[in-house]
C-alpha cells in the first residue's frame, strides 16, 4: 500500500501499490474524490464535482 495526503482535509489516504497516474480514489475522512497525479511519491489532487459546477451555472441564469 502507498500513502498520500488528501489535499482537502490533510488526512492520510491509502491506495494500492499498483495504482497508476490518472486513477481516482476517495478520501475516507472527508469523502473528496481525488485523482492520482504522481505515484513516487504519491500525490493526489481534488477532482471538482461536476454536479456542483452545473448547479452554479444554472444559478447564473
Amino acid at each position: 500500500m502507498n500513502t498520500g495526503i488528501c489535499p482537502d482535509c490533510d488526512a492520510e489516504v491509502e491506495v494500492s501499490s499498483d495504482t497508476e497516474i490518472g486513477e481516482f480514489v476517495t478520501c475516507d475522512d472527508c469523502g473528496a474524490r481525488l485523482e492520482v497525479t504522481d505515484t513516487d511519491p504519491l500525490e493526489l489532487e481534488v477532482v471538482p464535482e461536476e454536479e456542483e459546477e452545473e448547479e452554479e451555472e444554472e444559478d447564473e441564469w
